[in-house]
């Protein structure tokens, strides 16, 4: 069966990482291509048969006009109905992020035209793109982001999704430096007894043993696993049977280094080995 992956975002977010990324794991990629050609290019590969096009990438900006980009949502939904297992990446970063990176690399962003400055072009392009946003399977938020870390992530989340199972990533993070912009459901752990406060254990992670010691004596530590737990548990079905090809929750406290780091891991390892793909990421950790 053909895999057919479409990238799309904001300039500067990190779509040519993508791509490249893809491009270096095996699949043919396309960059830049009209919008308006999406099907033809879709209809080539399939009745070419070549083992090169049985996993195909393609880039789309927003230089394109308006009606092509607002018609993508509902081919890539023809093109699943065909039996192609199509899914929509998509990458975005804040503003301030994009004009830090505009300005390091001195790159003039594609819609700066007519005197339009560059924070105007920022906004002309989040408008234009609002329909790929919404329809995304997997959207990232890249503004804390790495090079080399948006590379691991494509490679894991979306190379090794090998099958049409739901690929579901744990994400822990350090609500000192911001709520991920690529969540899809959010969780709060600050009010959990925090190891930090323990001088011997303050160095450590969520990973350490003598740090889960500490949170499996707190009664509250075991309440709020089963709360999430439960929770996912009734909404993964709804993902699935709304063919959604990724699911990310991220669990958040003070530093993201001790409670969300524990939840996370625990998380993962229980819903790893049913049905579904299950990672787990630390956004506070080295």
């Amino acid at each position: 069966m053909m895999r057919l992956v479409v990238v799309s975002g904001l300039s500067g977010s990190g779509k040519s990482v993508a791509l490249n990324t893809l491009e270096d794991l095996g699949w043919f990629c396309v960059d830049n291509i009209p919008a308006g050609l999406l099907q033809d290019l879709v209809a080539h590969t399939l009745q070419d048969e070549a083992p090169i096009y049985q996993r195909v990438a393609v880039g789309l900006d927003a230089r394109n006009r308006p009606g092509d980009l607002d018609s993508i949502p509902s081919m890539i939904a023809d093109f699943r109905r065909s039996g192609i297992r199509c899914e929509e990446i998509y990458l975005h970063a804040s503003d301030q992020t994009l004009l830090r990176r505009f300005a390091e690399t001195r790159r003039r962003h594609p819609l700066a035209a007519d005197g339009a400055s560059l924070a105007e072009a920022i906004a002309a392009e989040r408008a234009l793109l609002h329909s790929l946003a919404d329809a995304g399977d997997l959207v990232v938020d890249t503004s804390a982001i790495s090079i080399h870390s948006l590379r691991e992530l494509i490679r894991r989340r979306v190379d090794e999704r090998r099958t049409a199972r739901l690929a579901i990533l744990f994400q822990s993070f350090a609500y000192k430096t911001g709520i991920p912009g690529d969540a899809d459901f959010v969780f709060d752990a600050r009010t959990l007894p925090n190891p930090y406060w323990d001088l011997a254990l303050r160095p450590l992670t969520g990973r350490d043993p003598l740090v889960q010691k500490f949170l499996e004596a707190s009664p509250a530590v075991s309440v709020l696993l089963e709360d999430i737990a439960r929770f996912l548990e009734a909404r993964i079905p709804e993902f699935e049977r709304n063919n959604r090809a990724y699911l990310t929750v991220a669990v958040g406290c003070t530093g993201g280094q001790h409670r969300s780091v524990y939840l996370v891991e625990q998380l993962a390892a229980r819903f790893t080995g049913r049905d579904s793909q299950v990672l787990a990421r630390h956004t506070g950790l080295p």
